[in-house]
């Protein structure tokens, strides 16, 4: 089943991201199955579902990590042409080190925890080609302060922080070249209550003050709500329901979905 979700509040300009008819396979396990979707510049897509649901099969795919069986993304920027998916090693690094930051629900995919936070920070820039330090520690300090992460800590490795601080670090890691597509894996999952809230409070912040491209997948449909334009409910590795937040969580049409609402209410 194909479904191309609902445009967004007001549609003024071209789709930021285009994803068509993308299937994903595990051996037998057919974990995506012709997922197409938009995502337009400024907004926040939101796709939920339970485990195995392949959501996060999915960000994967467009975090260039993996490559699907058949279908293709586009980035509609200046300098990115073609089909992502059939780009090489070399250049699907590069475009993830400029164009598209990522929050791993575990840091420990994002992180070199023994190394200093803002050194974390600081090896996307490096990537990137910058190699002057005063512009390194420069540039890592304004992404941390941007992700709210206290600045005398600076110098402390992951290792020695706590999950939200972790956090933070992998945020301001993912937004300081400030790419046009940041992607959010579970970003709250196993932080406190009190620590979930202010993540989501500096990415809203983030998102509002720069104007960021999101895509987040979460099985909170809180989180959803929060920071999401429109959502996409993935099941079995397809897309079951599409459309704005408000639509699909006061009025779900398909049967899975009226179940994640009415149990998470």
């Amino acid at each position: 089943m194909t479904l191309t979700l609902d445009a967004p509040r007001i549609v003024t300009t071209r789709p930021l991201v285009t994803l068509r008819d993308v299937t994903k396979t595990y051996g037998d396990v057919q974990a995506v199955t012709r997922v197409s979707a938009e995502v337009f510049p400024g907004e926040v897509l939101g796709i939920v579902g339970e485990s195995g649901s392949g959501k996060s099969t999915l960000l994967r795919m467009m975090n260039l990590e993996d490559t699907p069986d058949s279908g293709s993304y586009t980035l509609d920027l200046p300098d990115v042409q073609g089909n992502l998916f059939e780009l090489g090693r070399f250049a699907r690094r590069m475009l993830c080190a400029t164009k598209i930051g990522i929050v791993y629900q575990n840091p420990h995919l994002g992180l070199l925890m023994k190394h200093s936070s803002s050194g974390n920070v600081a090896e996307r820039l490096l990537i990137a080609g910058e190699r002057r330090f005063s512009v390194l520690r420069d540039k890592a300090r304004a992404a941390l302060a941007a992700s709210e992460f206290p600045l005398e800590r600076l110098d402390a490795p992951p290792i020695e922080l706590s999950g939200g601080m972790q956090q933070r670090v992998q945020l301001a890691k993912a937004i300081a070249l400030e790419p046009a597509l940041l992607l959010l894996d579970e970003p709250t999952t196993g932080l406190d209550v009190s620590v979930q809230a202010l993540v989501l409070d500096t990415l809203k912040r983030l998102q509002q003050d720069r104007n960021i491209t999101m895509v987040i997948v979460s099985h909170d449909l809180g989180v959803i709500r929060t920071l999401a334009d429109r959502v996409m409910v993935m099941r079995r590795g397809e897309v079951v329901e599409a459309g704005l937040v408000d639509q699909i969580f006061q009025d779900p049409q398909h049967p899975y979905t009226q179940q994640l609402v009415h149990a998470k209410l």
